[in-house]
């Protein structure tokens, strides 16, 4: 059963700050922000939502169909996804931009910087979704701000269902826009940052939201876990300890490949959260977005 992951590809420029945010920005001068991070490490990954996304699912056992943009300089990645066995049906390159760049600097309490050059990526709504009855699942993760309206208003008309997951860019849309994304989605997803903001643009509380047609809504805590929100009553999950604190990027992406693993296989909301806490906490102990490896045997998948 195929899982339509729309969303972002993008290279990952990922080091590492070995000391605090905090420390180094002066509160009360920030109108005069002056700072540079000396980052003595420095990798290069292949990231953006939709391909760590298809990573944690296709690990899993599942059929990601990847729809996003690549540049001009996306032959890599494209290669990249042929090795992983991901399907390139729905991966378009465009020759006159770059593909969509992160430059991710991370301090030592895990906190995070993140440059983002969208490139490609904002030509990503070129691509329409059709009704199609091999795609039983889809996710609008953070891409264009076009490509998530369409895509999302195309699902809907295609009767697919869908997870709406704004991610980093929710701060796109406004609180008519993102009541539009909502009573259109099957679920929503949020970390607990982006739920404040959520609640804070529609006015409502993530109880109330999930008070609708809305199957689940779910907010992430990190390490401690879930909420997730059915009908206004909210059940934590508690997180997984991991094995060590390596990295957080891409952790959100890891967790919503095992969430669509569970929900295209029938399990309800909890077991599909429970599993995705799991994956999140495997994925923090590896450097890099995709670069961790999951034991199915072991996950009882």
């Amino acid at each position: 059963m195929s899982v339509l992951i729309c969303g972002s590809l993008a290279f990952d420029t990922i080091t590492t700050f070995p000391g605090r945010f905090a420390q180094q920005i002066l509160p009360e001068q920030v109108h005069i922000l002056n700072v540079s991070f000396l980052v003595p490490t420095l990798r290069k990954e292949f990231g953006g939502c939709a391909g760590n996304i298809a990573y944690s699912l296709k690990q899993l056992g599942g059929e990601p169909l990847v729809m996003a943009t690549l540049g001009k300089d996306g032959a890599l990645y494209r290669n990249h996804l042929e090795q992983m066995g991901v399907s390139l049906k729905y991966v378009h390159t465009v020759d006159n931009d770059y593909t969509a760049q992160a430059i991710i600097i991370t301090d030592q309490d895990n906190n995070q910087i993140t440059a983002f050059h969208p490139g490609a990526m904002g030509q990503a709504h070129i691509q329409r979704i059709e009704a199609n009855a091999g795609i039983k699942l889809a996710i609008v993760a953070p891409d264009g701000r076009d490509a998530m309206i369409q895509h999302a208003e195309q699902l809907k008309a295609a009767n697919i269902p869908f997870i709406f997951d704004p991610g980093q860019g929710l701060p796109m849309f406004d609180g008519d826009d993102l009541k539009r994304f909502i009573s259109q989605a099957t679920w929503v997803a949020v970390n607990d940052y982006e739920a404040k903001m959520l609640a804070d643009r529609t006015g409502t509380s993530l109880a109330d939201l999930s008070k609708s047609h809305l199957k689940g809504l779910i907010e992430t805590l990190g390490a401690d876990g879930c909420n997730v929100y059915v009908q206004g009553e909210k059940t934590h999950v508690p997180g997984v300890k991991a094995a060590a604190v390596i990295d957080p990027t891409g952790c959100g992406d890891a967790f919503r490949g095992g969430l669509l693993y569970g929900l295209v296989n029938g399990w309800d909301l909890v077991k599909s959260v429970t599993l995705a806490n799991q994956i999140g906490a495997i994925k923090i102990a590896a450097a890099g977005p995709q670069n961790y490896t999951l034991d199915r045997a072991t996950l009882g998948v």
